[in-house]
């Protein structure tokens, strides 16, 4: 093979290689969007998509393992036949499945997805290991590994290119048939390299595979590569946890941390070895960092705190990942390497999204797996030091030993705040810390203290006392005041109600009689008469209960079996217990279960679902209005609670309005210092009628919103939608209305 011939044989390998890895990660993205409107948006469900394309993703490995053993010819028929079998499953899209309508999806969503892209996910897979072996032995010299490097590289663009360029500008059943034509792409690619192979090999035993020499592998060493994948795969579905509930469960946000992760595998695979050496050095620093203060980022969620997180996931990944490729075995062993490379994908992927949440109480297993990090980091320090000295270890040990018991010390003051007494205390541990890096004891001890110090002993404490739950939806907390007057739901990092117990039936939070809410509820009767019929979306913990009057027929639709558990467990709170104990509670996602009730059963329906602070970006398109339309009555009042830190949702409901003859008002309720200390929480509700009498009736004269002073008493016009479309299951893009872009 001359020059010009093998500079076209790699390129064309690479280009193979890029579009398998482009197409694979593009998939998950989309998939996962058209999911959406069954599925709901809890965080959960992407931690299960990953799961199963991590599955999938080990059956392409293990699948390329066992073809690397037949003769070259033989894998080039079986490889392209697949790819011919896997043309059924085209164009892609969801299986006729639909979810439980009881108990937990945490097995169903997987089947799902498998059903769905299964065959497809499988045999593009494949590539990345597969196409580096044939790589060899259509004869080219050079590093196959430096491939892989390649193949990230398409995977992170693919990921970028979702959430930035495919879902703001084309709808859903355009992404189907563009995916499937550049799989039709990637198969003509495929057999341009069976061509290749075919030429330079016969039917014979593959001569490269039994020329190299073999040193054999010993299972020490595999499952030492599988402990370094699992970490930052589990690190990864722990932190894009956190990004989802906080923020929404959208694309843009699934893929950073998965983008990230497929970043490092680029950095530490890559030829110039020079930069992952250096991130390397500084992950023990950035762990000590975030050590510091990652029990506070689960607490109160901030752009300080994504970036922190994600900086770790980084640096952890890069780490790890390089360690695995330093050690690496011979390229005829290439596949089985990868092969255990997917097995610790997987066993991080299961722990995340199926052990952790039937186990605990809490996300634990985002400290474990830093814990687990700092136990796994090579062996390199910060500061020189001298290991000839025999006493060093035990002196380290001293050190670290020191460490943990001052976290241990510093964290029984004021368990659950930030002190001076902390902030000394942790400087000490950081400093401890950099001290000990590059002895795996010691630092694991370092980073203990660290994690207890801030937070960590305080949540151990709320998971041992009972106040904390988890279900597939989320993680749920039960605070109480100081002094015990106040009980409140924590979902998340936000509050989804709270409880007077000396005035344990009167609505307070985002529901005060001061509220879009509360007004229309308290005015029921005025509009409706006597009898009417309520729909409440999102239980939360029962407020909404307490303004049922005599007479009234009210139904609650929630998801989440653990919240119903919850709101009527009348030693926490007693909302239902006292205000509508025969409410009919509908367990399901709302947009199914609602297209079951007959037509025009509800005068009022008020939508409050979100999830956190994620907002249920599937109960807002087009498709769930006409949902909503359908169980209303034809005069009927929609009220849906937009209240978010991150997302301005006033023109994505103004666009509805206006697109499907909706008339509409927002009412926005600021309270004083004394309403918050007595209770009441700022909140935005959305009113929107078919009727313009009723909703007149209802909220008098609109006020415009010229400014942020407004009058609480007013209610007021929605914001023109301007060039915002309205959502649906096709399409639906977020980034316009992120505030990090547009502030309010």
């Amino acid at each position: 093979m001359n020059e010009t011939q093998a500079r076209n044989s790699r390129l064309l390998f690479l280009l193979t290689i890029l579009t398998g890895s482009f197409l694979l990660f593009l998939v998950q993205p989309m998939i996962a969007r058209m999911a959406l409107p069954r599925l709901g948006g809890a965080p959960a469900v992407w931690n299960s998509a990953m799961l199963v394309y991590q599955a999938l993703l080990l059956g392409g490995y293990a699948y390329a393992h066992r073809l690397a053993r037949e003769p070259a010819r033989r894998q080039a028929r079986i490889h392209l036949g697949l790819f011919l079998v896997a043309l059924l499953w085209l164009p892609i899209g969801l299986a006729d499945m639909h979810p439980p309508s009881d108990g937990s999806p945490i097995f169903w969503v997987p089947w799902l997805l498998i059903a769905s892209i299964g065959p497809l996910f499988f045999v593009v897979a494949a590539q990345a290991p597969l196409m580096q072996r044939w790589f060899a032995l259509s004869g080219n010299k050079g590093e196959p590994y430096a491939l892989y490097a390649a193949s990230n590289i398409g995977s992170f663009v693919g990921l970028l290119t979702y959430p930035l360029i495919v879902e703001p500008f084309t709808a859903l059943h355009t992404q189907k048939w563009l995916w499937s034509g550049i799989y039709l792409l990637l198969m003509a690619l495929v057999a341009a390299c069976t061509v290749k192979i075919w030429r330079t090999s016969s039917d014979q035993t593959d001569s490269a595979a039994t020329s190299e020499a073999t040193t054999p592998i010993s299972w020490k060493r595999r499952l030492y590569w599988v402990a370094l994948a699992a970490v930052p795969s589990g690190l990864m579905l722990s932190t894009t946890s956190h990004l989802t509930t906080d923020l929404m469960a959208m694309p843009l946000l699934w893929v950073i941390p998965l983008a990230v992760y497929l970043l490092s595998f680029s950095v530490a695979f890559a030829d110039n070895q020079r930069p992952a050496y250096w991130i390397s050095r500084i992950a023990p620093l950035a762990m000590l960092t975030a050590g510091a203060f990652i029990f506070l980022q689960g607490n109160k969620a901030a752009i300080a705190g994504l970036i922190a997180s994600i900086s770790l996931l980084f640096t952890v990944a890069v780490a790890l990942h390089n360690e695995m490729y330093r050690t690496r075995p011979a390229p005829n062993q290439l596949t089985s390497f990868y092969l255990m490379m997917s097995i610790g994908g997987v066993v991080g992927g299961l722990f995340c999204a199926i052990v952790a949440p039937m186990l605990f109480n809490w996300t634990w297993e985002h400290p474990i797996l830093i814990l687990a990090a700092a136990v796994l980091l090579p062996k390199i320090g910060l500061i020189p030091i001298k290991e000839s000295d025999n006493k060093l270890p035990y002196v380290m040990m001293g050190f670290g030993l020191l460490a943990f018991v001052l976290g241990v010390f510093g964290s029984i003051f004021n368990p659950g705040s930030l002190s001076m007494t902390k902030v000394i205390i942790g400087s000490v541990l950081i400093a401890l810390g950099v001290v000990v890096a590059g002895f795996r004891v010691p630092f694991l001890l370092v980073m203990t203290g660290l994690l207890t110090l801030n937070g960590g002993w305080y949540n151990a404490q709320l998971s041992f006392d009972g106040v904390r739950m988890r279900s597939y939806f989320g993680t749920y907390t039960i605070n109480s005041s100081e002094n015990g007057r106040v009980r409140s739901l924590i979902h998340g990092t936000t509050m989804h109600g709270m409880q007077l117990l000396d005035e344990p039936t009167r609505p307070t939070s985002y529901y005060a009689p001061n509220s879009g809410i509360g007004k229309a509820l308290v005015q029921t009767p005025r509009l409706f008469g006597p009898n009417a019929n309520i729909g409440i979306v999102g239980l939360g913990t029962g407020t909404l209960a307490c303004y049922r009057q005599p007479g009234q027929t009210w139904q609650f639709f929630e998801i989440d079996r653990l919240i119903v558990e919850i709101a009527r467990d009348r030693k926490i709170f007693s909302f239902l217990e006292k205000c509508a104990p025969n409410a009919k509670m509908t367990l399901g996602d709302a947009r199914l279960t609602l297209a079951e009730v007959p037509k025009n059963s509800f005068d009022v329906i008020a939508l409050d679902a979100f999830s956190s602070d994620a907002i249920p970006l599937h109960l807002l398109t087009q498709e769930a209005f006409a949902t909503y339309r359908r169980a209303l009555k034809a005069d009927g009042i929609l009220l849906v609670h937009i209240s978010n830190r991150y997302i301005d949702l006033n023109p994505v409901i103004a666009a509805e309005a206006k697109a499907n003859g909706w008339y509409a008002a927002l009412r926005r309720n600021s309270p004083t210092k004394a309403m918050i200390k007595d209770g009441e929480r700022p909140s935005d509700w959305i009113a929107l009628s078919r009727d313009p009498k009723k909703l007149f009736k209802l909220t008098g004269k609109l006020d415009t919103q010229k400014s942020r002073d407004y009058n609480a008493d007013q209610w007021l016009e929605l914001d023109a939608p301007g060039d915002t479309r309205a959502w649906t299951d096709d399409y639906a893009s977020v980034l316009p209305h992120l505030s990090l872009w547009k502030i309010r």
